[in-house]
């Protein structure tokens, strides 16, 4: 139990306070709409509990002070007491799961695949401490992260999301990072989010939203495990997850949310559904409805059909369907959060210390930044000690991930699927641009022939390579359309199905540019420093053949700069990798398999020998 939520004298308040609310302010407390579909003045017609940002969805011309100017209306709305309508603090959530990387400007980290292969938890923490610090500069009170996904299957779409495939570097980084968010509280504090409760990183072909089978005690060990530190950490609030686990839904799963997250756990915080989760659990919504609230979940993620919502949740209240005391445990433990958290107290957001302040995106955020991508960069092949390079060698710098921030940023950056080119990552620098620093002689090929490569002119060549931006189900691998009918006969309800990134984990098919690049470049005898852009490991195979020395960047974010760093040595490499590199794309491999037989094995990293 959080000792922060078991305070008498906060219980008491909370008692009374949901001693005076009606049943319509009780369900609007468990009701979360985003923005662009409520105002301020319906927030406080229905008494919302919460408002959140979707992927992409952004006040203004997406400065903090838009944030600030946005939060403030629903703040002042949700504090409005007349007859009808009590005053309670609305909280803002956004999906700030790589630093607050909805903002234009912000401090964009690694994603988590890379974070991963730093294995340094109290670098998580100082992230973390950025990362509210720079929430808070746009008048924020609550982030959808951390992931505690154990990613088990490449073939995910969000494996980036996942620190390893293994549970202990997961675990490691979990409490560390709750702590760095959420701190004492105070004003120096947001509200944590651990998501998505439990088994999103184990599904049958890495589905997104799909089946994970397993029995009891391996989800215990490989998915539950990693939230363990983070309840000890005190995190306020948890997600659940869009999976199925042996066929149940997790959404309406109550053995997993209230018997076990709740009642084993002793989880005192309040749970959080996931974008329009329960509509998946039937195809009557108001029978989903039901469903979930009685699962356990107590704040409700309704993006667009809030409204709808409401109606049926108090239909079911009114028949008995719900019980009226399943109401009340969920809008306690909302009650009990925003109180823990401070918001009672706290001023409107234009009137906090962090808001709109100066810190937001700045060097000193984005030397933290920078430091997380020179840990998190894995060697794999160096031949001939070909790096790190000399400044003054003459460099050709290739491939379309060279100059292209988005692309190094990944998914939910700016935009729910990411954004491709400089324009939308302001501030930092593209691996070019850190190149270009170190080695002011290097040279662009802006056009994909590389028609200026030639021995004669270049002593080596850096050509970044790998993946675009991709989020959720749309970043999927899927080699047929039949592991989604086999899903589908395994799960009781429905799935989301979007259209996959792609058909093979194979690059080369992948992406076939990539390796003609690479091809034309080193037919002229030039040696190449391959760089991986990707959040995934994926089959490299000729794609390493053709490379003297290659580099896993993972999705470093917006500091491409720390890439730089480690290529020129002014920073070595010390990262080693949290998944295992496949030799081919089934069946999926991970530590520990009976059969183990990787490209690279996890833990794998070289280092490199500075003159």
């Amino acid at each position: 139990m959080n000792p922060a939520l078991q305070n008498p004298e906060l219980q008491k308040k909370v008692d009374n306070l949901l001693a005076r609310m009606s049943l319509d302010q009780k369900i609007g407390q468990m009701t979360q709409a985003e923005r662009m579909t409520c105002t301020p003045e319906q927030l406080k017609q229905y008494h919302l509990g919460s408002i959140l940002s979707g992927g992409g969805s952004t006040p203004g011309e997406n400065r903090p002070a838009d944030w600030v100017d946005m939060n403030d209306a629903y703040w002042a709305a949700s504090l409005e007491e007349d007859a009808d309508h009590l005053a309670i603090p609305l909280i803002y959530g956004v999906d700030a799961i790589h630093g607050n990387n909805n903002v234009l400007g912000a401090t964009v980290f690694p994603h988590n695949i890379g974070l991963g292969a730093t294995n340094d938890p109290d670098l998580l923490n100082s992230i973390a401490q950025v990362t509210a610090r720079e929430i808070l500069a746009t008048g924020v009170e609550w982030t959808f992260a951390p992931t505690l996904a154990v990613a088990r299957d490449n073939h995910w779409g969000r494996v980036y999301e996942s620190y390893s495939e293994d549970p202990e570097i997961v675990r490691s980084y979990a409490g560390k990072f709750v702590e760095g968010l959420q701190a004492d509280l105070g004003d120096d504090s947001v509200v944590a989010c651990v998501k998505h409760w439990v088994g999103d990183g184990g599904t049958n072909n890495g589905i997104d939203q799909g089946e994970t089978t397993l029995s009891l005690n391996e989800l215990e060990r490989t998915h539950m495990s990693p939230y363990y530190p983070a309840l000890e950490a005190g995190v306020l609030t948890v997600m659940v997850s869009f999976n199925s686990w042996n066929g149940d839904k997790c959404h309406g799963h109550q053995a997993l949310v209230t018997d076990v997250l709740k009642g084993q756990l002793k989880f005192d915080g309040f749970v959080v559904s996931d974008w329009d989760g329960i509509d998946y659990l039937a195809e009557d919504y108001y029978q989903a409805v039901a469903l979930g609230v009685n699962s356990g979940i107590d704040m409700f993620m309704v993006p667009e059909n809030w409204q709808t919502f409401i109606q049926h949740l108090r239909k079911h209240v009114e028949l008995g369907t719900v019980p009226l005391s399943r109401i009340d445990d969920a809008v306690r433990r909302i009650l009990l959060v925003k109180h823990a958290c401070g918001l009672f107290d706290k001023p409107r957001p234009s009137q906090r210390k962090w808001s709109n302040h100066a810190s937001f995106g700045s060097d000193e955020h984005r030397a933290v930044a920078r430091e997380a991508v020179q840990k998190s960069l894995v060697l794999l092949k160096n031949d001939g000690n070909l790096l790190p390079l000399q400044r003054k060698s003459r460099i050709l710098v290739a491939g379309k991930n060279a100059d292209n921030r988005g692309h190094q940023c990944g998914g939910f950056t700016v935009a729910w699927q990411g954004t491709d080119g400089n324009e939308f990552i302001e501030g930092g620098t593209s691996l070019w641009e850190g190149i270009q620093s170190l080695s002011p002689t290097a040279v662009l090929s802006e056009d994909g022939s590389v028609a200026e490569a030639s021995p004669e002119n270049f002593d080596c060549a850096i050509v970044v390579i790998g993946e675009r931006p991709y989020a959720e189900g749309m970043g999927d691998i899927r080699m047929n359309n039949d592991v989604i009918v086999e899903a589908g006969s395994q799960i009781k309800g429905s799935m989301k199905v979007l259209e996959p990134y792609g058909h093979t984990l194979e690059l080369a098919e992948l992406h076939p540019e990539d390796l003609a690049t690479i091809q034309r470049i080193t037919e002229q005898g030039i040696p190449c420093v391959v760089v991986l852009i990707s959040g995934r490991t994926l089959l490299i195979n000729k794609e390493l053949e053709q490379s003297t020395a290659f580099v896993a960047a993972w999705l470093p974010g917006s500091e491409g700069q720390g890439v730089a760093d480690v290529l020129f040595g002014d920073a070595n490499f010390q990262g080693k990798l949290a998944f295992s590199w496949p030799k081919k794309a089934r069946p999926p491999i991970n530590r520990g398999d009976k059969d183990y037989d990787p490209l690279f094995p996890y833990g794998y990293g070289l280092t490199c020998q500075r003159t």
